[in-house]
């Protein structure tokens, strides 16, 4: 049974101990290497020195142009190749390094890199442990003299040479603020570094190569297509390695990103901050629609194309309990050209710019003319075809028998469908080839009936769901009801937005006979919601046009500059109000303080009322006497 890693929490796995386990894969450490004869040496000399068998490592060293060549030293394994790659690169290199290797294991190893003695060791107990792992060593970058291959090859720790030396900060720092990479799992390609990285060759296969159009950011380009294919990234402490002098983007990082982000931009969806445009079309998108005919519950009068079929052919869509999702095009199912343009315009219109869209059906036998076109059986195939031919975003794939292409249906089989898909995908993002989605190695893949219509930020809401929680699928219930041609119970209609990394990595570790859906549950996680609450409707609704939007932005600008400008003005009534108060309570003040003068003027004319009368008493009562 093959071991299941949840996301890329590996700390489940047990890898055997180094020193007391028997090994049995094959390792290929892959060298390029351009000129710099002397630092070779040193990389071969400590590859002839590795505790991991040397009847189980082949050493692949390619000379990518060098003048003079470069040539094998004395001091180097056994099982060493010299190959010359004469087209200049790196990527070049690796791939005819890639090319002429044979072992289970692929370890990458710049030519500037001198692995201590139980580097690959190291790495090769995770492979014997899964098969479907990126694991890779930590560098530390030694400004330290170049020492003589023999002191490389007898030395038991390469740090009595090499130190001190720096390590590699971003990497040990991601490692680090990510427990392990075992906290953001999606973003744990960026691991994949090729100064010392090893990947199963099989999953090596499934991505495919390195990018050659790429003129930086290979590395990260290649672990973000081995993400698709379902790898799981290992940092490997044990595993130390030295490079002989700084990098070049510990020497020019800014220039570096410039360079390398004008490309993996194109390349990486994941990469969000990067794809900052409102409305450009990128190489790989961030998810594909894939548009497919289905039936509704409840209906029986021939007009969804329904015959009656119970529909066991969709993605996920058979498990026995009367689901339905999707019928194949050509196979007693038509695509209804009103539905698919009510369906299809909503996804292009949504908030989701980063879309591409796919359509399967027959269309290599369709017509471009006849004589009675509005009697053709395929009109609205020929309808379908003809409005969206010209829009870059939609992708018609054929499924006529005749085209040989052998993508009947992209909801073929569970298997196929995701093995076949994924391999297919992340080939053609880097060859430009192949009959599969053609939209490469698109993390997100949504199969949607055609007629049901997403809101404007439905699509948006879902793929947050899904990026947020990490969920490996999120199926979407649009609609269940009795269905009288079936025997096998209600019908149910769903919408599925499906991981491909987490397709893939299960069709990986699936038993013989389980359900894919129930490999996903254990690895990434499976949620339902309801269609209404997202969003969807079962008919077309009015498509706000970008001018409409436009409108609608500048008329909300312009309200927002109103009530700016209203604010501004009761502020300023505020401060007037206060200042009219401020003078009324001076005022207040000074009516106090002259009510307060005059009581003790009055206090003052009472007491001389008062003497006064007093002494007129006096005088009258003396003259009495």
């Amino acid at each position: 049974m093959t071991a299941r890693i949840a996301g890329n929490d590996y700390r489940g796995l047990t890898p055997p101990a180094s020193g007391a386990w028997t090994p049995s894969l094959r390792v290929s450490v892959v060298v390029p290497a351009y000129g710099d004869q002397e630092k070779l040496d040193l990389a071969l000399a400590g590859l002839a020195g590795q505790t991991y068998p040397a009847a189980l490592t082949e050493v692949v060293v390619v000379d990518n142009g060098s003048e003079p060549p470069l040539r094998l030293p004395d001091l180097r394994p056994p099982g060493t190749r010299l190959i010359v790659c004469p087209v200049p690169g790196r990527a070049h290199a690796r791939n005819a390094g890639l090319s002429a290797a044979t072992g289970d294991v692929i370890h990458w190893l710049d030519s500037d890199v001198v692995l201590d003695r139980g580097s690959i060791e190291a790495h090769m107990r995770w492979h014997h442990a899964a098969p479907y792992l990126v694991v890779t060593g930590y560098l530390r970058f030694t400004p330290a003299a170049l020492p003589a291959p023999g002191t490389v090859a007898a030395a038991d720790d390469l740090a009595a040479i090499f130190e001190p030396a720096e390590p590699h900060a971003w990497l040990v720092d991601l490692v680090d603020r990510t427990d392990g990479l075992t906290a953001n799992p999606h973003r744990a390609f960026s691991l994949h570094v090729g100064g010392a990285t090893s990947v199963n060759a099989a999953l090596l296969a499934a991505a495919g190569p390195m990018d050659t159009d790429l003129i930086l950011g290979q590395d990260t380009e290649l672990g973000y297509r081995l993400a698709q294919a379902g790898a799981v990234f290992v940092p490997e402490p044990r595993s130390r390695a030295f490079h002989l002098g700084p990098t070049m983007r510990m020497r020019d990082k800014a220039r570096i990103d410039r360079v390398s982000h004008a490309f993996v931009a194109d390349r990486i969806p994941s990469y969000r901050w990067l794809r900052s445009h409102p409305a450009r079309q990128w190489k790989v998108p961030y998810v594909e629609v894939i548009v497919e005919p289905a039936a509704r519950p409840g209906r029986s009068d021939g007009h969804d194309g329904h015959d009656g079929h119970d529909g066991h052919d969709g993605h996920g869509g058979g498990h026995g309990d009367g689901q339905e999702h999707g019928r194949r095009p050509g196979h007693g199912h038509r695509y209804g050209y009103d539905e698919v343009r009510a369906t299809v315009d909503a996804v292009l219109a949504g908030t989701v710019p980063d879309v591409a869209v796919t359509l399967t059906g027959p269309w290599g036998r369709v017509g471009t003319e006849g004589r009675a076109p509005l009697r053709d059986p395929d009109l609205d195939l020929a309808l379908i075809r003809g409005h969206y031919a010209h829009e870059p975003r939609v992708r018609l794939v054929d499924s006529s028998p005749e085209s040989g292409s052998g993508t009947e249906s992209v909801t073929e089989s569970v298997t196929e469908s995701v093995t076949e898909s994924v391999t297919e995908s992340v080939t053609e993002s880097v060859t430009g080839t192949g009959t599969g989605s053609a939209v490469g190695a698109v993390p997100f893949r949504f199969r949607l009936p055609a007629g049901w219509v997403p809101g404007e930020d439905t699509l948006a809401r879902l793929l947050d769901l899904a990026a947020d929680e990490g969920y490996g699928l999120v199926s979407v219930l649009l609609a269940e009801g009795a269905d009288p041609t079936r025997e096998a119970g209600p019908m149910i209609v769903t919408a599925r937005l499906e991981r491909t990394a987490a397709f893939a990595r299960a069709a990986i570790v699936r038993e013989e006979g389980e359900d894919l859906d129930d490999a996903v549950e254990d690895t990434f996680g499976v949620i339902w919601v309801d269609g209404e609450s997202y969003g969807f409707a079962s008919e077309a609704r009015p498509i706000t046009g970008r001018r409409g939007a436009h409108r609608a932005r500048i008329e909300a600008e312009a309200e927002v500059a109103r009530l700016t400008r209203e604010t501004e003005r009761l502020r300023g009534q505020v401060a007037k109000w206060r200042d009219e108060a401020g003078r009324w309570r001076r005022n207040t003040v000074e009516l106090r303080r002259e009510v307060g003068a005059l009581r003790k003027d009055l206090a003052a004319a009472r007491k001389v009322v008062q003497y006064g009368l007093l002494s007129s008493v006096r005088r009258a009562i003396t003259r009495r006497r």
